[in-house]
């Protein structure tokens, strides 16, 4: 598996509602843990976890090709 950086940088869906469902609750307890700690990376990936499942693409995920929508997207296999 390689990783493609130009599909990085491509916007298109790619998270399932499951996963932007975890990674909303994950983002948000790291904020709050962030808060009460003062630690500045906390807050950071939390931030960035909100921010990806509130637009529903990661750029990870593109990047390696995954995609974990459900909505009856077919991967096409380049």
């Amino acid at each position: 598996m390689s990783f493609d950086f130009k599909r990085m940088i491509k916007f298109e869906h790619n998270l399932g509602d499951k996963d932007k469902k975890y990674r909303m609750f994950g983002g948000a307890a790291l904020v709050l843990i962030s808060l009460f700690t003062a630690k500045i990376f906390l807050l950071l990936i939390g931030t960035v976890l909100i921010g990806t499942s509130f637009f529903g693409w990661c750029p990870v995920y593109s990047g390696l090709n995954k995609n974990t929508c459900t909505s009856g997207v077919s991967e096409s296999s380049e």
